[in-house]
């Protein structure tokens, strides 16, 4: 980017040697050479991004002129050389434009460092005005030369003659170059530091252009430091592999979010259609054939997406996933490619000797409102695909009125959550569990609530799952945790009797390293008795962390913490796995309880389970129960607990400890 202009030198030397007799020749070779590699460079570019940024144009820009200073230096230098045999006229015209191109490869480059660096249109196109003027006047200065013969002439008697204003020629292009070294030093804190490197390494180069001219002056270099930077530009920034997927050969997610913020910045008004195509439980193949055949299949969907498509609509949107841009199309051809993808998807897949049937679900928006962000558009896209995949809306969903107003509540609900978790405003419920054998409520679950929010009461069915999605239930955990040793303590002042409190850990929870550490950090901090604070999960997650759940469990009995096992009943473990972990209870899930109700061989199932359990050490909770008939039964099971609405709902702290208070009078006709 700034090392090379040394042609005028070269030219005359040129004409001294001339005088000398020709005693030494002009060595052109390593300009040639660079032009080979130039040529190549801009052939492999033009596999790369074909969004028509600013960046990606000035690049193609720095190109253009880099090309044909460099052959206009060879050329002209030849002509020079032979300026008694070729017309003067051409020798002028080529040298002129040799003259214009020459400094002004330093205008391009500054102007693609100024496009590299500055996202704001306003700063941009006004760094980039002024920085045009010094480049106009000097083309004026050139296109006067023929006039004026201040830069060179050109004659028959003395061949190339050097102006009186030759200077100017230096001046500029290193004007151009020290202003690219001074914006890329000042923006060093706002930009990347690889594209701080990238840019700060082309003074480097002119310093040893510079040097190496100077021990070499009849070698023209320019062509070669041109070639470096371009080289150095091409590799770390225009590379194809930064915006094409290694795998597939289509354009990746980023250059589908670039086209997509070009779009919406420069021409918001324009309609397009977003596709994504998610394929399901892809991961099987992965495990079943070896990651090497699943990406074959991954190649041959692509394939057949843009076959199906238009050239170059089609980018690698996830690992499993593909986005496809519509943006002229009508809406009968959309639906036509859909309905192509959906019927193909019914056919089965065949990779070498394997072969599968692959399904998928699709989401669709489409892009009408001036008003759309990039951010907007892509969490609208990826929550029509959501919504696909849970079936609610079948294998395609439109990301229509209704879709939207769902992920309008759903980030809001993430907004509410954030702040919740920010100052620990979660209300706490809790639901007493009843002992079959003492009469008493020594137990209870805590359950966390959110009545009071901008948008009224949501349901732990709504905010939990979106909690789980965005990772943040781990922290709403840990506080809810803090919450509950401080209802037990205060429970204990009052010399209210507890003995313990059920806190659900969510499957997550457990990918946490520091788990024990954290769990025991909260209890020590509250002052509250470790055997105070009983922890849940439920089968799910023993089934999905079984390791991590026994070797947690085991730490926890150290500490004096039992654990107990919920939901079971809802089929994700087996009794093997149960049996051979220590817990504390064991809770029935409230459906073996409905269906034991009308069906004898599964009470009779869920009696000889809850007999097990006993036998083994574990104490059997049973809830959901809300009616006599229910507690007869479960009673009837030997369970040792019972916890649902027969008893008592849940409710926040305050009724809690008046309930606590008034348990024996208010309960006492309901003890078996």
């Amino acid at each position: 980017m700034w090392g090379w202009y040394n042609g005028d030198a070269g030219i005359e030397n040129m004409r001294r040697q001339k005088r000398k007799v020709e005693v030494v020749s002009w060595n052109i070779a390593p300009e040639s050479i660079s032009l080979v590699i130039l040529a190549i460079i801009w052939v492999y570019s033009r596999k790369g991004s074909h969004i028509p940024t600013l960046k990606n144009r000035m690049f193609q820009g720095c190109l253009t002129v880099t090309f044909s200073a460099m052959l206009t230096n060879i050329i002209s230098t030849v002509m020079i050389y032979r300026y008694e045999t070729v017309p003067l006229w051409l020798t002028w015209t080529v040298t002129t434009i040799y003259f214009v191109l020459t400094p002004l490869m330093g205008l391009v480059y500054f102007l693609y460092s100024i496009s590299v660096i500055y996202s704001e249109e306003t700063a941009k196109n006004k760094i980039m005005g002024f920085g045009l003027i010094p480049g106009i006047l000097y083309s004026v200065l050139i296109l006067l030369n023929p006039i004026t013969k201040n830069i060179f002439y050109i004659d028959e008697a003395q061949g190339y003659v050097r102006g009186s204003l030759i200077e100017v020629t230096y001046v500029v292009f290193y004007a151009y170059c020290a202003a690219s070294i001074v914006t890329v030093l000042a923006n060093r804190k706002r930009i990347d530091s690889k594209i701080y490197r990238i840019l700060s390494t082309f003074p480097v180069l002119a310093v040893l252009v510079i040097i190496v001219q100077q021990f070499f002056p009849d070698i023209i270099l320019s062509g070669s430091a041109a070639t470096c930077a371009m080289l150095i530009i091409y590799l770390h920034l225009q590379n194809k592999q930064i915006s094409m997927d290694y795998l597939t050969n289509v354009p990746n997610r980023q250059e589908l979010l670039n086209m997509l913020s070009l779009t919406l910045n420069r021409h918001p008004e324009t309609q397009f259609t977003l596709v994504v195509v998610s394929l399901r439980e892809f991961r099987q193949i992965n495990n079943v054939c070896g990651q090497n055949i699943g990406d074959e299949f991954l190649k041959a969907v692509c394939r057949f997406l843009c076959d199906l498509g238009k050239e170059g609509s089609v980018y690698r949107f996830n690992g499993d996933e593909f986005a496809v841009l519509f943006t002229e199309e009508s809406d009968d051809l959309i639906r036509k490619y859909v309905r192509s993808i959906m019927k193909r998807m019914e056919l089965p897949w065949t990779v070498g000797n394997y072969q599968f049937n692959l399904s998928a679900v699709i989401g669709i928006i489409r892009h009408k409102d001036v008003e759309d962000t990039l951010e907007h558009i892509i969490n609208a896209i990826e929550y029509a695909v959501y919504q696909a995949k849970s079936g609610k809306n079948g294998q395609v969903c439109y990301c229509d009125e209704e879709v939207l107003r769902k992920l309008r509540r759903r980030q809001q609900l993430m907004q509410i959550l954030k702040e919740k978790l920010d100052d620990r405003s979660f209300e706490m419920y809790y639901q007493p569990i009843y002992s079959v054998e003492s009469g008493t409520f020594n137990y209870a679950e805590s359950l966390t609530r959110m009545n009071d929010t901008p948008i009224g009461p949501v349901y732990p069915s709504e905010f939990i799952p979106i909690a789980e999605e965005t990772g943040m239930i781990i922290d709403i955990t840990y506080a809810v945790l803090d919450k509950v040793c401080a209802f037990v303590n205060g429970l204990m002042e009052e010399h209210i009797p507890i003995e313990a409190v059920h806190v659900n850990f969510p499957a997550v929870q457990f990918t946490q390293p520091d788990l024990e550490e954290k769990v025991m950090e909260i209890i020590r901090r509250n002052g509250t008795p470790p055997s105070a604070i009983k922890i849940e999960f439920t089968e799910s997650t023993l089934a999905e962390s079984t390791q991590a759940v026994t070797e947690f469990t085991l730490r926890m009995l150290e500490h004096g913490i039992k654990m107990g096992l919920d939901d079971f009943g809802t089929g994700y473990s087996n009794i093997a796995t149960v049996i051979n972990i220590p817990f504390g209870t064991v809770k029935l899930d409230k459906s073996l309880v409905w269906v034991s109700m009308e069906n004898e061989k599964s009470a009779l199932a869920v009696k000889n389970l809850s007999r097990t359990f006993k036998e083994l050490g574990m104490k059997v909770v049973a809830e959901g129960v809300e009616t006599e008939e229910q507690r007869k039964l479960v009673v009837d099971f030997g369970v040792d607990q019972i916890q649902g609405y027969f008893y008592a709902k849940p409710m926040p702290e305050e009724e809690m400890e008046e309930f606590m208070l008034q348990k024996d009078e208010r309960y006492a006709l309901k003890r078996a």
